[in-house]
This record gives structure tokens, sequence and C-alpha cells, in this order.
């Protein structure tokens, strides 16, 4: 093994298992990643001297002719592993949470988030518990008032990963998944199970620096059919890469990404049908991020 594939091997053992949400995080990237068709979107982030962080951002929606934008701030005070954050967004909808680490125990980390809406009154709110150990990863999410919840671990052993998450509505059991997988550095393979019934498989391999795909596979008990898509990412140089998607329904979809400055970065997206690229089912997208 040489000493690029032995660092990563010695990162990924020293990090953990991922959480439940994150098993297929490598190949959702490469399917999601650089692609924002159907969106006009920019995006602004400053951090300041003190440590405050301001995200600002915005979107239009070119098929439903609407807007949104929202402005977030965020403190850290590293020294309590505490995290402040408030959110304002257009929909009149408010929000902020607080998130403690590291304190009451190593690995241990506490996050409550809330929602209000001045205009409507109504109000929401999540407690989430997660706790990170050499060979496991366990999380608790709970919504308030407690309609819904789910419990989730993941344990992992020399590249093994097996997972099991149990969602309630109240006190009633609704949801069981099963999820196992395979990970090493440049590739990852990652299955789950819901109710006996629905199955889903993806597959990450890092080709070479500069060559990255993904394949997603899903199908029911119910169904004959079998849905799929391919994605690949391909890194042109160090400012600029093309990513490109195909799925069982004939839907391409392709991205390029340019760093046009340290701090702006330039996404340009569309998707057609490969069937019939003349038709009307054709989404551009244009995207511009900015950090001061």
């Amino acid at each position: 093994m040489d000493r690029r594939h032995l660092t990563t091997a010695i990162q990924n053992k020293m990090d953990g298992p991922p959480s439940f949400a994150d098993l297929s995080k490598s190949a959702n990237d490469i399917f999601n990643e650089g692609f924002g068709y159907g969106f006009v979107k920019l995006s602004v982030k400053s951090n300041l001297a003190n440590g405050v962080e301001f995200k600002t951002s915005g979107s239009y929606e070119n098929n439903a002719n609407k807007c949104a934008g929202s402005l977030e701030t965020k403190q850290k005070r590293s020294e309590y592993g505490l995290t402040f954050t408030e959110r304002v967004n257009s929909d009149h909808t408010v929000g902020g949470g607080v998130t403690v680490q590291d304190q009451i125990l190593k690995g241990l980390k506490l996050s409550l988030n809330t929602t209000f809406s001045p205009k409507t009154g109504m109000k929401s709110g999540k407690v989430t518990m997660a706790y990170k150990h050499k060979y496991v990863n366990l999380g608790c999410d709970v919504d308030l008032p407690f309609a819904t919840s789910s419990i989730h671990a993941v344990v992992g052993y020399k590249g093994w990963i097996s997972g099991y998450r149990m969602r309630f509505d109240r006190l009633e059991i609704v949801q069981n998944t099963f999820a196992f997988g395979y990970k090493t550095g440049d590739f990852q393979v990652h299955s789950n199970i819901n109710e006996g019934a629905e199955f889903e498989s993806s597959i990450y391999q890092k080709v070479s620096d500069k060559l990255e795909m993904a394949v997603n596979l899903a199908w029911t008990t119910h169904s004959t059919n079998t849905c799929f898509g391919i994605a690949a990412k391909y890194q042109l140089n160090k400012e600029a890469s093309v990513s490109v998607k195909v799925d069982s329904s004939c839907f391409v979809g392709i991205g390029y990404s340019q760093n046009l400055r340290p701090g702006v970065k330039l996404t340009l997206s569309s998707l057609v049908h490969g069937m019939n690229i003349n038709s009307g089912d054709k989404k551009l997208g244009l995207g511009l991020e900015i950090e001061v």
C-alpha cells in the first residue's frame, strides 16, 4: 500500500463509521453536487474577525416563477463547544438553534433547532443527539412536540459497515430500515432494505485523482421495474470540473463548475430527455457562490 492509500486508511479508521444518513453520501454527492437545473441561485458567505459567519442566499425557480431567499448567521464559541445559529427566510419564518459538542462526553453532540412563523403562529422544533466513536455512530432525532422521532445506529469494523434505523409516529413504529456496506478510501458500496419491500443500493468509485463515478439502484417487491442511475465527475483542472448523470428514464444531466477566482464559483447545469432532445422537457440552471 502506497503512502496516499495508507494515509486515507488511517484517517477512515480514526474517523469511525458515518451516521446512518451519510452511509451513501459519497455516491449521492456525485449525483447532486454541480447540478442546479431549474433554478438561478446566488449565495454569499462572509466570515468576520470575531468568528461570526454570515450567509445570504437567493434563488429563482424558473418553472414556478417563484423567488426565495434566506439570511443565516452562525457564531462559534470553541472554548465551550457551543455553536449558535439564527435564520430568517423569505417565506415569513424565523429560526434559531444551539449545538454543544464534546463537552458532556467526548464524541457527543446535542442540538436544538426551532422554527417560528409570525404570520401564521406555527412553530416547530427538533432535538438531535449524536454520538460517534471509533466503531459506532449512534443518533436520535425528535420532532417537537414529540410527534415523530427516529433512532439509528451504525457500527463499523475494518471497512465493513452495518446500520439500523427505526422511525416512530408518536409511540407507533412506522418504519424499519436495515443497511450494510463496505467502505475504503477509493471504493464504497452500500445497500439498505425498508420494511423488507424496498431495496436501494449505491456504489462509489474514485477511479483516479481526476475521475469519480457512482451508481444508484432502487427496486421494490411490488414492481418489476428497476430504477437506476449512473453519474461521473471529471476534474478538468484544479479550477474546473464537469459532471454528467443519466437515469433509467433517459434524462441526462450535465453540470460545469468553474472557480473564477478565489472565493468565487460559477455553476452551469442542464437537464434534457435523451430520447427527445427537442422536447420541452429542458431545464437550465445557473449558480454563483461567493465567499469573502
